[in-house]
């Protein structure tokens, strides 16, 4: 069974009105556990309105969004399923609102009621796997939009969190802050197992991805692993995307002539076509 399930779901919003959208037009797509899945897609793509349905924020139209086979639709699996898919969005500073780390950490493990013991036990592992734990009675806003960024994301792990979605969390970041949240996310998914589904415009951090699923105006157009989706230059390009810069400049060379003929998807592998060329 897939650890996420998407069945024909389409999301309509103000449904019956004059402004009404269809955001998301019959998607059919499994996620399976531990996987580390980046969505990519244009503004109004419908990448944020399907990611907002793995964990319950925004509920299916039509069709189903299930999680470990419980439906979003139905209200009685709200809790469980929120407990299982944690989310982490763009602005840090909209998500952190305690004065002090361990206190924001420990908000949502409060607020199920989970006993005081268990939330400093939560809190501590928390922070230990975002790399964090120095930090644990500095005020928030001392600290980076990378930190804040991780903090975010450790308050997700607080919750016994399965999986990880984040939307465009490093779209506000310095160079710096993106790479301290993207290694953590790596870190969580191959050594915790976490699922991560990542929506970012940034195709680097997408090319470090298992699989990679590509939107156009609410519909799945593709699928498949980040060397299958970039090779093809032409149709991101359609789809007003770009490619890795490394990707991008190896097919400039195969057109010069050069017979590059390995897949391409970030600068150590360029680099290593390019010396086997010799």
């Amino acid at each position: 069974m897939a650890f996420i399930e998407c069945k024909n779901l389409s999301h309509v919003y103000n449904k019956g009105l004059e402004n009404e959208y269809k955001a998301l037009d019959g998607i059919n797509l499994k996620i399976h556990k531990g996987e580390f899945v980046t969505i990519l897609g244009t503004n109004g793509s419908g990448k944020s309105t399907l990611a907002k349905h793995f964990n319950a924020l925004l509920q299916p139209t039509a069709g189903q969004c299930l999680v470990e086979g419980m439906d979003t639709g139905d209200e009685k699996n709200l809790w469980d399923i929120r407990g299982k898919v944690g989310m982490v969005f763009q602005n840090p500073d909209n998500q952190i609102i305690a004065a002090i780390v361990e206190d924001d950490v420990g908000f949502g493990p409060e607020n199920i009621g989970m006993e005081p013991h268990e939330i400093r036990r939560w809190v501590t592992a928390a922070l230990k796997a975002v790399n964090m734990e120095e930090f644990r009675h500095f005020a928030p806003h001392l600290l980076s939009g990378g930190q804040k960024q991780r903090i975010a994301i450790a308050g997700a792990l607080a919750m016994n969190t399965e999986c990880l979605v984040l939307d465009e969390p490093t779209a506000m970041l310095d160079p710096v802050g993106r790479q301290e949240v993207i290694s953590t996310v790596q870190r969580l998914n191959q050594r915790q197992g976490i699922t991560v589904i990542n929506i970012t415009h940034f195709m680097e951090e997408a090319a470090l991805s298992d699989r990679v699923l590509v939107m156009k105006q609410g519909k799945l157009v593709q699928e498949g692993k980040p060397e299958e989706i970039f090779q093809n230059i032409e149709a991101m390009k359609k789809l007003g995307l770009d490619v890795p810069v490394a990707t991008e400049l190896a097919y400039r060379l195969q057109k010069k002539g050069l017979p590059i003929t390995k897949a391409i998807t970030n600068q150590e592998a360029l680099i290593e076509a390019l010396c086997q060329l010799k």
